[in-house]
């Protein structure tokens, strides 16, 4: 009984303090934007997204002492770019899926950013271990000019607040560089003499380029002779990312790490795509040459995904010993419909990044807490899928599910020769979409399908006979995704680099709007968005299929439903539960 009288003499005193502090108003807001969301079909229940507004590029991504940050490109004002208010949002976590949004790290304040702070990425000094952004801003005088901020208190786990160095704008563009075309840094990396080194995407004349900077203390930087890489075919670089990897498999590396068994990636953003090569890199010298194929090569083009995705970033991660990598996926529609939704755009799940076996690419794959996030599993074993048949699985929430399925073909004769002259992928799925019936293929999923499949978004393989060998085609056709909103690019396509003599895997993510497919165990990865009107939460349906003249077996196929990450404002409920 004295308990409860205790609390009836507290509870005034704690009414008054919450009304004054905001508190019921704030979590009125957020349970009202939360009912919203039953009038929000499409947006999403795992995948990461600030309850509203315009977000786009994944800024320094981090794990620091036992928390991860993540960052991002955010518009508080509306759900169109604005480039006047693009500032810093900070969110936090603890496994990267359940997400607390705190207050924004960078906001536009200073004359050298009064126009937006724009993308760049976190680099931790081992000095005294302390996280320092590194970002683009805009100025008053719309050049683009490099800064630094850092938390003004790091025992704070969640690192709160931060403050801008009095000594910004530390880079400004250089005379032969146009001022509007010089964005973006990395990661810094510090070689064994102690100097730290910097890229920032630009590009010199046509040419795309990765202009190298160093630095004995973080304050002063001075430009490379040359840029670290530059190309003549992409025109120029947003958000470079260069960071190494190993060949002998296993972890990520530090982004600093250097020596044998490592080689590097250089990626580039340009174009609406995410392009990479892998190479050598000297510190000695600051001399990356690479191995293999260039960017924009005539023949093969290494991209981490092929659909959908665009200005990621990466981290390392100290705890798991991985690289992991963020991307912003854009919306496919409408302004008007964004506007009218009240967001826009939202990210990947993160995927950890290792070079492949052969030293030729990297594979991808989620992080494996995305698997926290299933259940209620549905398996299928050695079924034979025959010309024409379409097979549900049921069981699962179709419209949030994880579906991984292995195919195998047995016969090879007869299948039909790859057209030399269709070296772009996409094109080949174009002319070789889901309605066009071949010898092996198209076999694969239907995802976010209506009943009656007047709306799906198939992803699927198709065989040829190439010059030398077989080729495996992946696709993703959104072209049948909605009887309402046509997507800005109907197909994707990718060329899977593997032998369809071996089983040919499929994981596909599925959540409301956004379909995320990994081929040949992380090898080519495509993103795609869709706005169905039919195949909407309880009426959507996902389907094995195969429209080819020869029948596929399926090996293996296990399927989940996907409860909802967890989202919440710092002091508020959960806005999604699971």
């Amino acid at each position: 009984m004295e308990k409860y009288v205790i609390w009836a003499m507290l509870l005034p005193a704690i009414l008054i303090a919450y009304v004054k502090t905001g508190y019921f108003e704030k979590n009125k807001k957020i349970i009202e934007e939360y009912e919203a969301k039953e009038d929000q079909p499409y947006r999403t229940g795992f995948h990461f997204q600030p309850p509203k507004n315009w977000m786009n590029d994944p800024n320094g991504p981090m794990y620091y002492n036992g928390v991860y940050h993540f960052f991002y490109q955010y518009n508080p004002h509306g759900a169109t770019w604005d480039n006047g208010n693009l500032s810093w949002a900070h969110s936090v976590s603890y496994n990267l899926i359940d997400w607390t949004h705190i207050e924004h790290a960078l906001v536009p304040t200073e004359p050298y950013d009064l126009r937006g702070c724009w993308s760049g990425s976190v680099t931790i000094l081992p000095s005294d271990n302390t996280p320092v952004i590194f970002y683009t801003s805009i100025s008053h005088g719309g050049e683009e000019v490099q800064n630094i901020a850092m938390p003004t208190d790091t025992s704070d786990p969640f690192l709160r607040e931060w403050v801008k160095s009095r000594h910004n704008p530390l880079i400004t563009p250089p005379s032969d560089i146009d001022p509007r075309s010089f964005r973006d840094p990395t990661t810094a990396w510090q070689k064994t003499d102690g100097t730290w080194c910097v890229l920032i995407g630009s590009q010199l004349g046509s040419d795309g380029a990765g202009i190298l900077y160093r630095s004995r203390d973080f304050i002063s930087w001075s430009r490379g002779d040359s840029p670290l890489h530059m190309s003549n075919r992409t025109g120029m670089w947003e958000c470079p990312d260069f960071y190494p990897v190993s060949t002998s498999g296993g972890d990520g590396l530090d982004t600093s790490t250097n020596g044998e068994d490592v080689l590097h990636i250089l990626k580039a953003s340009f174009s609406g795509r995410d392009d990479y090569v892998v190479g050598t890199y000297d510190p000695e010298t600051d001399e990356f040459n690479v191995v293999g194929v260039d960017f924009m090569d005539d023949q093969v083009q290494l991209r981490y995904d092929y659909g959908n995705f665009y200005a990621s970033k990466s981290f390392y991660d100290t705890a798991k010993k991985r690289r992991v990598l963020w991307s912003w996926i854009l919306e496919g529609d409408s302004e008007a419909n964004s506007i009218e939704r009240g967001w826009y755009g939202l990210q990947a799940l993160p995927r950890s990044v290792l070079l492949h076996k052969d030293h030729r690419q990297l594979i991808q794959w989620p992080i494996e807490e995305v698997e926290q996030l299933r259940y209620g599993k549905v398996m299928l074993d050695n079924e034979e899928i025959e010309s024409g048949k379409v097979l549900e699985l049921l069981g699962i929430t179709a419209s949030q599910a994880d579906v991984e399925v292995s195919f195998r073909v047995s016969n090879l004769d007869g299948v039909e020769l790859m057209d030399e002259g269709l070296l772009d992928p996409q094109l080949a799925c174009i002319q070789n979409n889901a309605s066009v019936n071949g010898v092996l293929g198209p076999f694969g999923l239907l995802a976010l399908a209506s009943e009656d499949l007047t709306e799906q978004t198939a992803v699927f393989f198709r065989v040829f006979k190439g010059r030398e060998k077989h080729v495996v085609l992946m696709c993703s056709d959104q072209s049948r995704s909605s009887l309402k909103t046509q997507v800005k690019d109907p197909i994707y396509g990718s060329f899977l680099d593997m032998d369809p003599n071996e089983e040919i895997s499929l994981r596909t993510l599925i959540d409301q709007s956004i379909i995320e497919s990994f081929g040949g165990k992380g090898k080519s990865c495509i993103t795609a968005r869709a706005y169905p009107a039919l195949a909407i939460s309880e009426n959507s349906h996902v389907y094995v299929f195969n429209n080819g003249a020869k029948s596929v077996g399926v090996s293996s196929l296990s399927a989940w439903s996907m409860k909802n990450a967890r989202f919440s404002q710092e002091g508020s409920s959960w806005l999604a539960s699971e």
